[in-house]
């Protein structure tokens, strides 16, 4: 059995280049399927006007951090342009433990690093219908300077190659589409045998059904 077979809730990791529409994918996700919830990630950079802790972020000092990341506590970290950033596996368990779906907005390199640990995660990644789409959406978002739009089209190339290394793959092309993918992978996970288990404990023993028993 797999570590994932002890927690109730599942775990699901979201990857796409910049312009996909990952984000918007995962919040209409989240406002329509109750019982799943985003995961904070902890951070060493300051906090922004309006944000709180415990709520965008869970803030912490360098310190702190990597005192944390050499004992273990995160599923996942990276630094990114001189500030830490990472998973924290404390919160993510927690929440698990409790029936609560967990989602991360994540790269290939943390994908890679949760599913040593969670060999169970769902990996879903996000492609667009083209690159010359991808690219349209990247003008339209109106964020970003021409040669921070070419940059960001260059590295979604390497980003895409590293799709194979997700179980399922979503083409947004039509949002209400991608959206109703994304969610039936949601449910389809939450009726995997080690998560049925461990939400209708008292059905399965009732029924003679023994956990250790499952591949």
């Amino acid at each position: 059995m797999s570590q994932t077979s002890a927690f109730s809730g599942s775990l699901f990791m979201v990857a796409a280049p910049s312009g996909a529409g990952k984000s918007t994918l995962v919040n209409a996700l989240l406002a329509q399927e109750p019982g799943i919830k985003l995961s904070i990630s902890t951070t060493t950079r300051a906090p922004r006007p309006g944000e709180e802790h415990g709520r965008e972020y869970f803030f912490t000092t360098a310190e702190d951090f990597v005192a944390r990341a050499q004992a273990g506590e995160f599923l996942e970290w990276a630094e990114v342009h001189g500030n830490y950033y990472g998973t924290s596996r404390i919160f993510v368990e927690e929440q698990m433990k409790t029936g609560t779906d967990i989602l991360l907005e994540i790269d290939w390199q943390g994908a890679r690093q949760v599913k040593k640990q969670f060999p169970m995660a769902a990996g879903i990644f996000i492609l667009p219908p083209s690159i010359a789409a991808l690219e349209e959406r990247l003008h339209k978002r109106g964020q970003d300077e021409p040669h921070v739009i070419t940059r960001r089209l260059l590295a979604a190339g390497g980003e895409i190659a590293h799709a194979p290394e997700f179980e399922y793959v979503i083409i947004n092309q039509e949002f209400p589409v991608a959206l109703s993918e994304l969610s039936a992978i949601v449910r389809a996970a939450r009726c995997r045998f080690s998560q049925q288990a461990a939400r209708n404990t008292s059905l399965f023993a009732q029924l003679g059904i023994h956990a250790e028993h499952a591949e």
